[in-house]
């Protein structure tokens, strides 16, 4: 039996919570949740993992049960949450590791990855996006209108968004059998992201959103120089970040795999089992030289 440790660390004067477990001698996996989730999506992942590898799943500042100050206590942008997440690795002492990115998880990944590439030993991409491809019909709309001119008109559809409904669709949407989603998922999430104070958090966050496009150039410079080892492995019914950001990695890293599954943006709610074998082979190839 696998033992999940749930524990706090106060770094930068703010309480991150992080979800641990394996041996801390074994090579370290650092998973880095979406929006509006929390390493609560990980719950099944981790067991699976921690067997093998050292677990480390924080909360990013103002998700799940981190710290989440008001907008005016503090200056959310995606560096500021990456600082977060930094200062709690060196706290624990990981100087090499491997990322699992997922949506959110992604720009605060590649921006750990650019600060030292030299930690970075592997990248698991699930719907984690690195490419302007990978941006999924109109959904994106609304946030590039907020981002331009942020203004209660503009961020009516973002509140919206907020909506038990609409995050439940994120869950549900693209996954062919829907009784394989846990509702826990999307009822946690939204109980976390309306508390007090927190929907102008996710707007000043949308706001920024552009900053990670902007971030492109430098993270396929580091994918050309690096050839890290990748492993893109998406829902292919996506409407958030499609599929073509999947293929879009071989561009810069034509090593990388990509397997593309018949589900939706949270893939682990219904392909738990694939992502996670996909995942241990991958990095039972590319984690042996580590050795903590």
């Amino acid at each position: 039996m696998v033992n999940v440790h749930h524990r706090y660390a106060v770094v930068g004067g703010r309480s991150v919570f992080y979800r641990e477990a394996g041996d801390r001698a074994r090579p370290a996996v650092v998973l880095l949740h979406g929006a509006p989730a929390s390493s609560f999506m990980f719950r099944g992942l981790i067991p699976l993992l921690a067997g093998d590898y050292h677990v480390v799943a924080p909360d990013l500042l103002g998700f799940g049960l981190s710290d989440a100050p008001a907008v005016e206590e503090f200056d959310y942008t995606f560096d500021t949450l990456t600082d977060s997440v930094a200062a709690l690795l060196d706290e624990l002492g990981l100087d090499r590791y491997a990322i699992y990115v997922q949506d959110y998880g992604a720009p605060v990944g590649w921006r750990l990855a650019l600060r030292h590439p030299e930690r970075i030993a592997a990248i698991v991409s699930q719907n984690g996006n690195a490419y302007d491809a990978g941006f999924a019909g109109e959904a994106w709309q609304p946030f590039w209108a907020y981002a331009a001119d942020p203004n209660p008109e503009t961020a009516k559809p973002l509140l919206a968004g907020l909506s038990l409904e609409r995050i439940r669709w994120q869950y549900m949407h693209g996954v062919p059998d829907p009784t394989l989603v846990d509702p826990d998922a999307w009822i946690h999430d939204h109980a976390q992201v309306n508390r007090p104070g927190n929907p102008a958090v996710q707007l000043k966050l949308y706001g920024e959103y552009p900053s990670n496009v902007a971030l492109y150039p430098a993270v396929h410079e580091y994918f050309r120089s690096s050839q890290v080892p990748l492993l893109a492995v998406w829902g292919r019914n996506d409407e958030i970040f499609g599929p073509a950001g999947a293929e879009a990695f071989r561009a810069d890293l034509p090593a990388a795999e990509v397997h593309l599954l018949e589900g939706g943006h949270f893939l682990l709610e219904s392909e738990l089992e694939s992502v996670a074998a996909f995942m241990t082979d991958f990095l039972g190839r590319t984690l042996t030289e580590i050795n903590r």
